[in-house]
């Protein structure tokens, strides 16, 4: 028989669920900066939030230290409490509103600049005609921006580049890529097909500095086959490297898609690189604990849908492929 007793529940905290959002941020993150960051709102607010919960509570729940903030001895003891809270409120959340919800919210892409041009407008239709209500933002970075975008969860989706025969398993296989010696228009070298690795020996290059994915497998490499890269230029930019081996009749290395247009107009030419092969794979992640689950999930399906689609016109191979090239251990530093 159902009780008709309340529930004898009595909050002395007034605090409303966002400020305990903001203490798990700080928490799990050590810093009001990064935590501002992921949570899309600015510092001086999350003070204000974090000084309201500690009046409240009549303790201090944070230690300041010269690296961030680091938990209390009473911020460790409700930290699972306040995570547990939490996770039921959106849960909750989730059933009030149903599964059957239009995916809705924005979702925050971190890519790098060669892999995000080729998709991100195709990305930007597709959403408008099926999920009107989910809006993108998108960020371009080098490998170590978007990996640390990543582990601070200011972005939703990370596409990568992975070396060696497959990815970490969390994260999913896209495609498979070859890399390409790029040259201007009219250049003997690149006008064939192929060409061998041996080849790119003491070319002038416009590479990427170190630290870099691209350029940490290149001179691994080139050291497993005893030549010699010699950048004549080192450059982050992929417009740059474009614009510099047209113009100053420089060679770069580059996956296909990543000059996709200028070599169909004949403005670049590209040689795949033969014997061996140096393959990556294009990886998504997603991050653990951001964004609105359901939009995430949508646009994620998206991106697997145009990448497939791509691949049918040569721009890449569809998932994983057994590399031709050296094993996963030489591409290490």
């Amino acid at each position: 028989m159902q009780s008709h007793k309340p529930t004898q529940l009595r909050l002395d905290l007034t605090s409303d669920l966002q400020k305990w959002r903001a203490f798990l941020a700080i928490a799990e993150l050590g810093s009001l900066t990064r935590a501002a960051l992921f949570l899309d709102s600015n510092q001086s607010l999350l003070s204000r939030h974090l000084n309201a919960l500690e009046r409240e509570c009549k303790a201090r729940l944070f230690n300041r230290t010269g690296r961030g903030v680091a938990l209390s001895d009473v911020g460790q003891r409700i930290f699972p409490l306040v995570k547990a809270l939490l996770s039921d409120a959106e849960q909750l959340e989730a059933e009030i509103l149903g599964e059957a919800r239009e995916p809705a919210g924005r979702v925050t892409i971190g890519s790098l600049p060669s892999i995000t041009n080729p998709m991100v407008g195709r990305l930007f239709k597709q959403l408008r005609e099926k999920h009107p209500a989910v809006q993108l933002k998108v960020l371009e970075g080098s490998s170590g921006q978007v990996e640390e975008w990543l582990a601070d969860a200011r972005v939703d989706i990370a596409i990568l580049y992975r070396y060696g025969s497959a990815p970490p398993e969390s994260e999913q296989a896209l495609a498979t890529v070859d890399s390409y010696l790029i040259g201007a228009a009219g250049d003997r070298l690149t006008a064939a097909e192929e060409v061998p690795f041996s080849a790119l020996h003491e070319l002038p290059f416009i590479l990427p500095g170190v630290p870099n994915g691209l350029r940490t497998a290149l001179d691994a490499m080139a050291r497993h086959e005893r030549i010699t890269l010699a950048p004549v230029i080192e450059a982050d930019s992929l417009p740059l490297m474009r614009s510099t081996v047209a113009e100053a009749r420089l060679y770069t290395v580059l996956p296909i898609h990543a000059v996709w247009s200028e070599v169909k107009e004949g403005k670049l030419q590209a040689a795949r690189i033969a014997s061996p092969t140096l393959e990556r794979i294009v990886s998504m992640a997603l991050a653990r604990s951001k964004g609105p689950s359901r939009a995430v999930a949508a646009v994620a399906a998206e991106i697997v849908q145009i990448v497939e689609d791509s691949a049918r016109s040569g721009m890449w191979r569809s998932g994983t492929a057994a590399t031709g090239g050296l094993p996963p251990a030489a591409y290490q530093p």
